[in-house]
């Protein structure tokens, strides 16, 4: 049994995959846009280890022209996802008319990038496994736009309420044509129409922690009493960044320092006229990302629709206990009070509870990060893509089901 495995930017999950198959000698074939594999290793010094993987080059099928106009372009939001998306479906269209040239009984493909190459393997009996790493279509466009409700000048932060009908008839097609599903986590599972779930087998599989967590400083040697909380994504509503500006007004007497490291959605004035004195830090690499992490006590995302947010196992990694709601994926990652808590979405006042929580928490500061270090290793990249493989070799599961 082989696997071919298609996505446009080889993000970490797709790295897990392809590299736990091509250990294991499953891997046929890679498609994507821009990735050089190991046979290219003079390149990772120049693009910073960037879409490169630890496989053979000879196994990477590229398709460059998209996405080079999608990084080289400077626009809009609006025009950078329509870019975004033309790199999915180009890439898409290309493995479909390469599979009948390669030898592979199951392909791998993730939303979005899935219609005309799972069209095509219906074609030639090859199996179609479907990665679903964010919410089903429909409950994402219904809690966001209940968000954009709640907060009308944060709506312009909510690309799923105004994404194209043709493009959410792609997404319900891919589900359709799907001989296996995997999620990240409960919330996306739950997502899915049961009709679907009762028809096509189902599993989660969770997403692996850093491989190389750093060792966090000593905690117990920290001098001030401020509190410092961090906030790393996208600064969307998506991500819940309303309701930490709104908890944030609650605790203005408290001694507490909001830092936020992510792409803006917004001018910048947009975010510092809602809450003044937040400490910015825009996008960077994953090593500086990770020293920004240790510099604070906490992790704070508040997410309305989320997969399975891979910033909260970095943070624990690093030792930050994490504040997150149940629709960031990561239910199974709170012990209550040591590596976090979960709370309730759209609840300013529950965040501000659990802030002032670790703020007056006599526990020991490294006893935390050690509880935080050690529940972020009980995830592997090699355990989630094993998961991956094991269910498409094995025989048919039985749909998941839920009370």
């Amino acid at each position: 049994m082989s696997f071919v495995v298609s996505h446009p930017t080889g993000n970490s999950f797709v790295k897990g995959l392809i590299e736990e198959l091509n250990l294991k000698n499953l891997l046929s074939s890679f498609f994507t846009t821009i990735g050089f594999g190991n046979d290219y290793s003079f390149l990772s010094s120049l693009i910073n280890g960037k879409r490169t993987y630890d496989i053979p080059d000879s196994k990477i099928h590229r398709l460059w022209y998209p996405e080079l106009k999608r990084l080289l372009a400077k626009t809009d939001q609006v025009t950078s996802r329509r870019l975004a998306d033309a790199s999915y479906r180009e890439l898409d269209i290309k493995t479909s008319m390469k599979l009948s040239t390669i030898s592979a009984k199951i392909i791998h493909a993730y939303e979005d990038g899935a219609c005309n190459t799972f069209r095509k393997s219906k074609e030639l009996g090859i199996q179609c496994s479907y990665e679903l790493p964010i919410a089903y279509w429909a409950t994402s466009r219904r809690l966001l736009a209940e968000e954009a409700e709640r907060y009308p000048h944060w709506e312009p932060t909510l690309e799923a309420t105004w994404e194209p009908e043709e493009k959410l008839c792609t997404k319900e097609q891919e589900l359709q044509l799907a001989d296996r599903i995997t999620c990240p986590s409960k919330f996306v599972m739950e997502s899915i129409p049961p009709e679907i779930r009762n028809r096509v087998p189902c599993q989660i599989s969770h997403f692996g922690s850093p491989r190389n967590s750093p060792i966090p400083t000593n905690k117990e040697n920290k001098q001030d009493k401020l509190l410092k909380i961090l906030f790393v994504g996208s600064m969307s509503q998506r991500k819940g960044l309303a309701d930490i500006f709104e908890a944030m007004k609650l605790l203005k007497k408290d001694p507490i320092q909001l830092s936020i490291l992510g792409q803006p959605s917004m001018p910048m004035e947009f975010y510092t006229k809602q809450c003044s004195g937040f400490k910015y830090y825009p996008p960077c690499t994953h090593a500086r990302v990770r020293e920004i992490m240790l510099q604070h006590d906490a992790l704070i995302l508040p997410s309305i629709v989320e997969g399975r947010a891979l910033v909260q196992q970095e943070a624990l990694s690093c030792g930050l206990p994490i504040i997150v709601t149940k629709n960031a994926g990561a239910e199974e990652l709170i012990h209550e009070g040591i590596t976090g808590y979960l709370i309730p979405i759209r609840c300013p006042e529950k965040i501000a509870e659990r802030v002032l929580y670790f703020l007056n928490n006599k526990r020991s500061r490294m006893d935390i990060a050690n509880e935080c270090i050690k529940k972020a290793k009980a995830y592997t990249w090699s355990g989630y893509a094993q998961k991956i493989i094991d269910f498409n070799l094995d025989k048919p599961t039985l749909p998941v089901q839920f009370a």
